[in-house]
């Protein structure tokens, strides 16, 4: 079937099957959070990107094969419920920003900075660190080698905007500009972006609406 990435709470997971990777993405909890399950074709080594709610269905998603580590998009409280049970279960190793590591109580085992990389299996994952949202929030970027990049963007950038800075204008010049330079400057306009929350979408779609935003300034 063809991938939407469009998924509900409580209802079916979304999975986005490429050469390499299969990218499979459910909604949970109440504020309507996704996950990211990332699985290596040639090895079966997973990833979960957020660990936002409802370990059960987190951990039945996962499966018997478990999980090598998990990365937590940033600090704030709706992306790290169920990060505890799941690290406990599957004794995976934990990611996150430096910048926002202090804000996650559950011990983060490898701090992100700017440009590192993460694996799975034998997929690479570039971090990008984006200021704004949260001081330490990171964008993770597959750049597909078999098609366009996929960027899994947290609450740093949805369709129709960047993510929340609470009317404070440095934060949204600060989050602005490392969306652009960083995700809109160095990537096509093909790449599919999969925020924390909500539907995806491409830099293409939205590419044309950044004059808007910062007219408006959120």
């Amino acid at each position: 079937m063809t991938y939407s990435g469009e998924v509900t709470v409580g209802g079916p997971a979304d999975v986005h099957e490429l050469t390499d990777l299969m990218i499979t993405k459910i909604a949970v909890g109440p504020m309507n959070n996704n996950a990211y399950l990332l699985r290596c074709r040639a090895t079966d080594e997973q990833l979960l990107i957020d660990a936002a709610n409802d370990a059960e269905n987190l951990l039945g998603t996962i499966g018997d094969d478990g999980i090598a580590s998990v990365v937590t998009t940033h600090q704030h409280g709706d992306h790290w419920q169920a990060l505890a049970e799941v690290v406990t279960a599957t004794r995976a190793r934990t990611y996150a920003g430096r910048e926002d590591a202090d804000g996650i109580p559950v011990p983060t085992d490898v701090l992100v900075d700017d440009g590192d990389t993460i694996r799975v299996g034998q997929v690479e994952l570039t971090a990008r660190h984006l200021v704004g949202h949260t001081p330490g929030s990171i964008a993770l970027v597959y750049d597909d080698p078999h098609g366009h990049p996929h960027v899994f963007t947290g609450d740093c950038l949805f369709p129709g905007g960047v993510g929340n800075t609470w009317k404070n204008p440095e934060a949204f010049a600060s989050l602005i500009h490392d969306v652009e330079t960083k995700i809109f400057d160095a990537l096509p306009d093909e790449t599919w972006v999969y925020p924390g929350h909500g539907n995806d979408t491409t830099l293409g779609a939205e590419r044309p609406h950044l004059p808007e935003w910062h007219a408006r300034g959120w």
